[in-house]
């Protein structure tokens, strides 16, 4: 592309330079032409030539210094001429020719912006850089190879030169780009292969083996989701997922013979791949070396394989080292304290199809934790992380303390549980260990923002959540950096608002660490809510007098609760037991939606619940464990305690001290169904199944009294629309309309039943914008007579959903759910019809 020369011509007019006998003189001077962007004095002490020297002509001085300009990388053409000689003076006259530099470059043939982003950032190219033939090879290669990586193998890259037109030192490269079509695979052909079969599924073997190459699969014109490109880095990547299903069926020498990859069309490639499946083999004798702790029966059982088993590796591997469960054979060392416990099975005889197996074992001597440590929080202090941490200075080693402290900190929420990681520092020479958690900080305060629709307005939510607030130091000013934060208290202030219509303000304040010495906590609240029924004002002035407007029709509630939380330690440190007291005082005026229009209603109740969460992993998105909770909500029974007819009692005197009492049990677990590795620098994602169910009732303590008007259950719809001040439970119930299963008289129900299925998959999990899709199967039911109540006559329903989880607003919800039944006294939806499900900074209503 550039013509490139270098030379040292020594002349002086028409005389000849002597070149059999060199002669010695003295450089006079050396001056630089051509230059245009490079320093003269730099070039010139490049060359090494430099006034006052001496030098012989001819000789290797001028070769040196064309070698070390040349060297430089900057010219086209360097020469080195003698201008004059005076006496024994000598001037020089160097001549160079800069190679041009870049200007710019554009795309041509690239129509995607986000294309030629990833292509600029691959290339590195600079305006000022200098422009070689090594340049534009680089160039044309890099591009090249990341059309290749997509699938592109027939692209064409031509990279142009064109020279600027005002500046004979600058040029413009423009990079043409034809991709071509795209490589796809045909097919993928095996040979060979008789345990497995090439395609299909079965439920002893899971699917054949073009069902394990994860990213190498056959084009199909109607497989939407599978793109069917040819890429080689990922099928060098699936190839050994073939052989790692051969050993879990105990074929240990399965591997690939031979494989080919071949172009049948310009723009197809075959595969064809020829398996050596080997012999099938099983164990036989496992004996165990160097264990003192515990027997070898004991182990044996532990190990739960027994002789005449299918040889698996995979199942060997995971019983001596990491069982998902934690029952293995390393966690039983590990936690007793023998952190420097190492293990190591060897294969000691392989007769026929049997395979005796010696497991050795150093059990060495247990470790005690020397220092603890946490890295990463700046935000958090150190104490809120150091009481969830069960690992203690002076106690032994354990590893299920490592890994339930590290489920502890992701539950607290103020990290990215994807990062919260544990350094083990062991000291064989005392027998310590050092722990270093580190953690890193994720924003956790809320704003919400949320919007709804029911009693045909609309309903607008602005409220903000501290989750990690600091009360102490409220009035410390250097604290203020924008609030005082990093005690993991929790102060929650939000107002509601359709206008006239309804207002809700509320403020509430929870203390984890009541004392800060025990995981005890308090929480306290205060709410106030006005419903007006036809959106009047409630006062006016008449003569200058405020006064009850006759004509308006409302309800207002002032409530407090305060409630207290304790972890408990039995059965397990998974359950917890609290205990809350809540009182709301309504008044109602000319609300003749309720059994008596005007009047007054204390509720006072008492709130106990009992649960257990095993919740495991991302809050948002858990991959594992339980939670299950059984609530009871009673207040005391008044009419036990006289002897008045309540049978024939005015509703407002009936109901003027509410009484009830009210059980709830609820549970949801989750299972990962896959086990997918996270690839470097990311996480994983694997499909979770979310199974839940639950039920309550709304019980009476006198048949006179009946059943409350307050506190009753409304089924139907994301579970969030709607507002109400009579403590009704808003419980969702996707794919039909909100609130529509409430009894024939639409005043809620007094029991229900609900059950879900979910199976979802996460798209990000970073905390700063956590996305997951799901699939959803629900039913669920709902009646306001006992009599009547059938728990598995519901109301079915499916659909499918996506969740974003963002910090300051929390979770955003959209799904689309299909109704299946029908709903006798409500026609208007159910009976197959779908429809949208939409909430803002809420989870949708569970039971």
């Amino acid at each position: 592309m550039f013509a490139a020369f270098a030379q040292a011509q020594i002349t002086l007019g028409e005389e000849k330079i002597d070149y059999e006998n060199p002669k010695e003189y003295n450089i006079a001077g050396n001056e630089i032409e051509g230059t245009i962007t490079l320093d003269k004095n730099v070039l010139r002490l490049v060359s090494g030539l430099l006034p006052g020297q001496r030098v012989k002509v001819p000789g290797e001085k001028f070769s040196d210094a064309i070698k070390a300009l040349w060297k430089q990388g900057f010219f086209d053409d360097v020469q080195i001429n003698v201008d004059k000689i005076v006496g024994n003076d000598i001037y020089l006259k160097t001549v160079v020719i800069e190679k041009p530099r870049l200007s710019s470059y554009t795309f041509k043939g690239v129509s995607k912006k986000s294309e030629a982003d990833d292509i600029r950032k691959k290339i590195h190219l600079v305006s000022g850089k200098i422009v070689t033939d090594h340049l534009l090879a680089s160039v044309k290669n890099v591009v090249t190879e990341y059309l290749r990586d997509k699938g592109f193998y027939n692209a064409k890259v031509n990279v142009l030169v064109q020279p600027e037109k005002n500046s004979r030192s600058k040029v413009a490269l423009v990079i043409a780009i034809n991709k071509g079509s795209k490589v796809r695979i045909q097919d993928v052909v095996f040979h060979g292969n008789h345990v497995m079969k090439s395609g299909g599924f079965s439920f002893k073997k899971g699917f054949g083996l073009r069902g394990r190459m994860k990213d190498t699969k056959r084009y199909r014109w109607y497989t939407f989701w599978n793109s069917g490109k040819y890429l080689e880095d990922n099928y060098e990547k699936d190839k050994p997922k073939l052989i790692e299903k051969y050993l879990t069926l105990g074929y240990r020498d399965a591997h690939i013979a031979k494989d080919t990859v071949y172009f049948v069309k310009p723009n197809k490639v075959k595969i064809e791949i020829t398996m050596d499946e080997g012999d099938k083999y099983y164990f036989r004798h496992i004996t165990w070396a160097g264990n003192s702790k515990y027997r070898s029966g004991q182990l044996d059982t532990l190990l739960g394989i027994k002789k005449g088993d299918v040889f698996n590796q995979g199942v060997l591997d995971q019983k001596l080292y990491n069982n998902p469960s934690g029952y293995d054979v390393s966690s039983l060392y590990m936690d007793d304290g023998y952190l420097f416990f190492q293990i190591s099975p060897s294969e000691i005889n392989v007769q026929n199809d049997s395979i005796d197996i010696e497991i050795r074992m150093f059990e060495g001597k247990q470790a005690t934790i020397n220092r603890v440590t946490v890295n990463g929080n700046t935000k958090t202090n150190d104490h809120v992380i150091m009481r969830e941490v069960r690992t203690k200075p002076g106690q032994l080693f354990r590893r299920s303390d490592i890994m339930r402290t590290q489920r502890e900190l992701q539950q607290l929420g103020f990290f990215n549980a994807e990062k919260i990681g544990v350094e083990p520092k062991p000291n064989p020479a005392d027998g310590t260990v050092d722990i270093n958690y580190t953690v890193e900080e994720k924003p956790n305060d809320q704003i919400q923002l949320s919007g709804g629709y029911g009693g045909g307005r609309l309903i607008g939510t602005l409220g903000v959540t501290f989750n990690n607030f600091s009360a102490r130091n409220f009035f410390r000013k250097s604290a203020w950096q924008p609030l005082p934060a990093g005690d993991g208290q929790r102060l929650s202030v939000s107002a509601q608002s359709s206008g006239l219509y309804y207002q809700s303000y509320s403020i509430s304040f929870m203390e984890p660490w009541l004392g800060g010495k025990k995981p005890n906590s308090l929480t306290v609240g205060t709410y106030y809510n006005i419903q007006n029924f036809n959106g009047t004002n409630r006062f006016i002035k008449i003569n200058g007098v405020r006064q009850r407007n006759p004509y308006s029709s409302f309800m207002t509630s002032m409530t407090a609760n305060v409630s207290f939380a304790k972890r408990l330690r039995w059965p397990d440190d998974y359950f917890s037991f609290s205990v809350g007291e809540s009182y709301s005082y309504y008044v109602l005026y000319n609300a003749r939606i309720f059994a008596f229009p005007t009047g007054y209603i204390n509720n006072l109740k008492t709130n106990i619940n009992i649960s257990r969460n095993s919740l495991q992993g991302n809050p948002i998105f858990p991959t594992g464990g339980s939670n299950i909770s059984l609530t009871a909500v009673l207040t005391p029974p008044y009419s036990l305690f006289t002897h008045k007819d309540y049978a024939n009692m005015p509703a407002e005197k009936k109901y003027q001290f509410l009484e009830f009492q009210k059980y709830k049990f609820t549970t949801q677990w989750y299972m990962q169904l896959t086990n997918r590795k996270a690839p470097e620098g990311k996480e994983a994602r694997n499909l979770v199944l979310k199974t839940a169910f639950g039920y309550g009732i709304l019980g009476m303590y006198n048949s006179s009294v009946g059943v409350a008007p307050f506190e009753r259950f409304y089924l139907g719809g994301s579970g969030l629309t709607g507002y109400s001040l009579d403590g009704r439970e808003i419980i969702a119930l996707r794919g039909y309309a909100d609130n529509s299963i409430a009894g024939p008289d639409g005043k809620g129900c007094s029991i229900i039943s609900k059950y879900t299925m979910e199976l979802r998959y996460p798209i990000s999990l970073n905390p700063q914008a956590t996305i997951f899709m799901l699939g959803f199967l629900e039913a669920g039911n709902a009646e306001q007579v006992y009599k009547n109540f059938n728990p598995f006559n519901v109301k079915r329903s499916a659909g499918v959903g996506v969740r974003v989880f963002l910090p300051m607003f929390g979770l955003l919800g959209l799904d689309y759910g299909w109704g299946f039944d029908n709903i006798p006294y409500n026609q208007s939806t159910g009976n197959g019809k779908g429809q949208f499900h939409f909430t803002i900074g809420a989870n949708l209503g569970e039971l």
